[in-house]
């Protein structure tokens, strides 16, 4: 069986690319993976497999025409908050795919905001007709369960992505934290200012080596460097590509200072401490599920002194997720392989 696989995938986004590795790891190992990806040679340089571009028409109508499965996700795919057009490109090709007969998997699905009606149509239409569907917080199985669309419901499968030590990184000065920040409009410059601020007084307080982690370089690499001339020596910025690698570098860091989502999943999966800085409802949910501290940037204290104590006493006295709640979510999180297994199996 010829599997197309269609997410954000080849766009430089550590999450997504965190998500199409794990995905690849959960297939069933007679399903032969094709991606569509913004980079293909990128794509079949990194994971070994058959790469087509995602937004040709030609190579796209050519994949689902060779495969017997589209697999749709995961992550925020369907959703009209950032983008009006991202839930008809992936509405659209789900609702092609079925048309042509193939099996369709809604894998990992984090649903919404979808503010438009023909947004919440196509939604409905095209999950409706899956074979089957996954998703990854709470608020998308209300919707389904809303629409009466059955599903699963399980954490992002990232909590289950295999992780691999980065070379070099112990030899970095100790205590370690590690932050990850995006530009968004609600980074505005002033509060960018002022997390700097709280940071180089958080650094001096606790004697630690802050590395800068971007996640999309595109994105997140110039705010690093804006923020590591006032570390200086006490930091480093540190771009890595392969998810695995990203996810190691929270096997040696004490805590996480995280905008990303799956920076923070990734840090709470390794045993870190971790603070939010919320952006999108996504990351707002991950925080009520793991009862984890943080603010919405949007309400982000003015005042830089405040913000580094907070983070001060956290770093003192917050705890980790238990091992016995990380292994509970990482094995929740296998309930997105098992969804692969039953839905291309020959049954």
């Amino acid at each position: 069986m010829r599997a197309l696989l269609s997410g954000y995938y080849g766009k430089g986004n550590g999450g997504d690319e965190a998500l199409l590795a794990t995905l690849l790891q959960m297939l069933p190992s007679d399903v032969t993976p094709v991606v569509l990806s913004g980079n293909p040679q990128e794509t079949h340089s990194r994971y070994g497999v058959e790469a087509h571009e995602r937004m040709s028409f030609l190579p796209l109508m050519q994949a689902l025409r060779s495969c017997d499965a589209l697999i749709w996700g995961g992550g925020s795919l369907i959703q009209d908050a950032t983008s009006a057009v991202s839930p008809f490109y992936y509405g659209g090709m789900m609702a092609l795919a079925q048309k042509m007969g193939l099996r369709t998997v809604a894998w990992a699905q984090g649903i919404g905001p979808l503010e438009r009606s023909v947004s919440r149509w196509l939604a409905r239409l095209t999950f409706a007709g899956c074979t089957k569907i996954s998703v990854r917080d709470r608020a998308s199985a209300a919707l389904l369960s809303d629409w009466q669309i059955p599903h699963l419901l399980a954490p992002d499968p990232v909590w289950a992505l295999e992780s691999k030590p980065v070379p070099g990184f112990w030899d970095l000065p100790a205590p370690r934290v590690a932050v990850t920040l995006r530009s968004h409009p609600q980074l505005t410059p002033t509060r960018l200012a002022n997390l700097t601020r709280a940071l180089v007084d958080f650094q001096k307080a606790t004697q630690t080596f802050i590395v800068l982690l971007p996640f999309q370089k595109a994105q997140d690499l110039s705010i690093a460097q804006a923020i590591q001339p006032a570390i200086k020596d006490a930091s480093k910025i540190l771009t890595l590509d392969e998810p695995q690698l990203l996810k190691g570098v929270f096997r040696g860091v004490e805590m996480a200072i995280g905008m990303r989502l799956h920076s923070l999943i990734m840090a709470a999966s390794e045993g870190c401490r971790c603070f939010a800085l919320s952006y999108d409802p996504k990351v707002n949910r991950l925080m009520e599920d793991l009862d984890m501290p943080g603010w919405d940037l949007a309400n982000l204290p003015d005042d830089a002194n405040m913000i580094s104590k907070t983070w001060i006493e956290h770093y003192a006295n917050g705890d980790p997720l238990s091992s016995e709640k990380i292994q509970f979510l990482v094995d929740r999180a296998l309930i997105h392989r098992e969804v692969l297994y039953a839905a291309l199996g020959n049954n």
